[in-house]
């Protein structure tokens, strides 16, 4: 089997690239990526890319077609990942986790690559409401990251047919450690919070909802998606990926933390105005399609799983949240320094 994970130096891809390794020992493993983030490590005993079988530098924008010859499988995690990058770089968001993501399928399909494999996310349900959202669910995306993702599953689904299978994995909100850690999502932010300033602000109310994943959890579900027949859903399947237990709301989020941690305490902010990015989401189809693949890790499992390795890192960083763990400030320091310009291409 042949594989191309796509974006495979960010915070998603070390889990996937451990994941498939073990899963397919024999496996030509391919990365491609952009390479922002490659030097933000934590923890890492190595690099994580000595699982794979060969490390390309580029950029989806420009994606070489002829690096598709004989692949069996394309894993897109490549994506202007947050909110803030998405508010800043808004053009870019759309260019890189919508158009070229399609002309990345398209390319797939005409090369005979069987699986395509998308990271989509459940943030497109964008405002909650009395119930938990469902696949067949209206689409409310209230920004650019989101807008991205839902411009991306249109365009997609055409491309699918018997002989070319998509799967979008409407992901919950991604946590948990890797060696590339980031530290701009909630439960990560929250631990970093309470270890060196024991103290977790919650800058909202602290009641939206929040589904969330393990990155390791993550990289199950893209395994399934490579292994997925179309009697598994249809040549084209949008799923909510994640499990119906992490429908989570902030302020329990925050108290679970603090109680894993001596000594810190949860504040919210009483004045603050709703924050409409809350949602539940129901993962059921996810659970009926992919038994075999579901979520192992839990919510106290994963806060220890951070709390532990940055510990272990030495992790003492009061002001982390101008660090080389967040995305934005990475991007601004390699702008900054003359490395990127406005379109986040190397100059």
């Amino acid at each position: 089997m042949k594989i191309i994970i796509v974006g495979n130096l960010g915070y998603i891809g070390p889990s996937v690239t451990e994941r498939f390794r073990t899963s397919f020992p024999d496996a030509e493993l391919i990365g491609f990526d952009i390479g922002y983030f490659a030097h933000s490590l934590s923890n890492a005993g190595c690099l994580p890319e000595v699982k794979l079988s060969r490390q390309i530098f580029g950029d989806i924008r420009r994606f070489p077609e002829e690096l598709l010859e004989g692949v069996d499988a394309v894993v897109d995690l490549a994506a202007i990942s947050n909110d803030p990058m998405g508010n800043e770089f808004e053009e870019v968001t759309m260019e890189v986790n919508y158009r070229a993501a399609i002309r990345l399928a398209e390319m797939c399909k005409r090369r005979g690559v069987k699986n395509f494999v998308y990271a989509s996310s459940c943030s497109m349900y964008g405002a909650a409401s009395e119930f938990p959202k469902k696949e067949d669910d209206e689409l409310n995306p209230l920004t650019a990251y989101a807008r991205s993702k839902v411009a991306a599953e249109k365009d997609l689904q055409p491309l699918a047919d018997e002989h070319f299978t998509v799967t979008c994995l409407r992901f919950a909100t991604a946590c948990g450690f890797t060696s590339r850690l980031r530290l701009d999502l909630v439960l990560n932010d929250f631990v970093a919070g309470a270890l060196v300033n024991k103290e977790i602000g919650i800058l909202s109310d602290g009641t939206p909802w929040r589904p969330m994943i393990n990155t390791k959890d993550m990289a199950r579900a893209f395994e399934w998606g490579i292994l997925r027949t179309k009697e598994q859903g249809g040549a084209f399947l949008a799923v909510n990926t994640g499990c119906n237990e992490w429908n989570t709301q902030v302020k329990p989020l925050a108290e679970a933390i603090a109680s894993e941690i001596p000594g810190a305490s949860v504040s919210v902010n009483p004045d603050a105005p709703p924050d409409k990015r809350s949602y539940r989401v129901n993962f059921d189809l996810f659970k009926e399609l992919a038994p075999d693949h579901q979520p192992v890790w839990n919510l106290e499992d994963t806060i220890r799983e951070v709390r532990d390795n940055l510990v272990a890192m030495d992790f003492n960083d009061p002001d982390f949240r101008q660090s080389q763990f967040i995305r934005l400030k990475v991007l601004a320091r390699h702008r900054a320094e003359g490395r990127l310009n406005d379109n986040l291409e190397w100059i």
